[in-house]
């Protein structure tokens, strides 16, 4: 009877747990997006215009809660090295800016 009772506690409480700060989790099963992912994707979607009207409360209900789940993965956010294929791109991206920036491209005739 206990056992029954203490699983049914473990259960809700880790689906509560998992719930809570929802942008948070989505935004770490993806590629690194950097500290506190889950919350800056919170920030922008309450002030972009295209999000519903109806999306706009529970985003902000998940706000907190993902802030506060941002900070437990925070360790795990600054240990963790991303090497994929997408964060390289990326950096090659940038550094070919920086050098177009430099120096231009050639127009083409």
């Amino acid at each position: 009877m206990i056992n029954k009772i203490c699983f049914k506690a473990l259960v809700l409480s880790g689906g509560i747990f998992y719930l809570c700060g929802c942008s948070s989790i989505m935004s770490h099963s993806g590629g690194k997006e950097g500290l506190y992912s889950g919350t800056r994707a919170n920030t922008q979607a309450l002030g972009d215009p295209d999000t519903s009207w109806a999306l706009k409360p529970l985003v902000a209900l998940d706000l907190p809660f993902s802030a506060v789940m941002d900070t437990v993965f925070l360790p795990w956010d600054l240990y963790r090295n991303d090497n994929s294929l997408k964060s390289k791109v990326e950096a090659s991206e940038k550094k070919n800016m920086e050098i177009n920036s430099i120096i231009p491209p050639a127009k083409l005739l």
